[in-house]
């Protein structure tokens, strides 16, 4: 028997683990949906947030900040490059490092995509009156205490 002693008729921490696992999933997968029929998937809006928060940065800073390997985001990288919403350039430096900046088509594709991201949560969290909304945001805290998800 584990440490946890269950109360008859209670979830373990183990039932509740892989609820709260299948319900993020399926909030995130109904997220990028709604953000992708807005033009922007929730992973490509990630990498333009935070190119719009930190100004150009280097491909390998951005791999780096973003915690994925500098393959994938390369991938990431060529295919906003193509769509337009990033501008790539050889830093003046070293010629074989990429810098990487949002262009103002990627800053508008990210208003309309963050829009869209937020209207799908205000209807999968609304229905929460505050009281509830609040227990919940402390709940979440006990669980994961840091709000940036870092």
């Amino acid at each position: 028997m584990s440490e946890y002693e269950a109360t008859p008729g209670a979830a373990g921490p183990e039932q509740v683990g892989l609820r709260f696992l299948s319900v993020a999933y399926r909030v995130r997968e109904k997220v990028d949906q709604h953000m992708t029929a807005a033009g922007l998937s929730l992973s490509r809006a990630k990498v333009l947030r935070l190119l719009a928060e930190r100004g150009t940065l280097h491909q390998a800073e951005l791999a780096e900040l973003l915690g994925q390997a500098p393959r994938s985001v390369s991938q990431t990288v060529e295919a906003l490059e193509r769509a337009g919403l990033i501008a790539r350039t050889t830093a003046p430096e070293d010629r074989r490092r990429k810098t990487v900046s949002v262009s103002a088509e990627g800053r508008a594709a990210l208003v309309s995509g963050e829009r869209a991201g937020t209207r799908i949560l205000r209807e999968l969290f609304g229905s929460l009156d505050t009281p509830r909304l609040s227990e919940l945001d402390a709940l979440v805290a006990l669980v994961d205490p840091d709000p940036t998800g870092g």
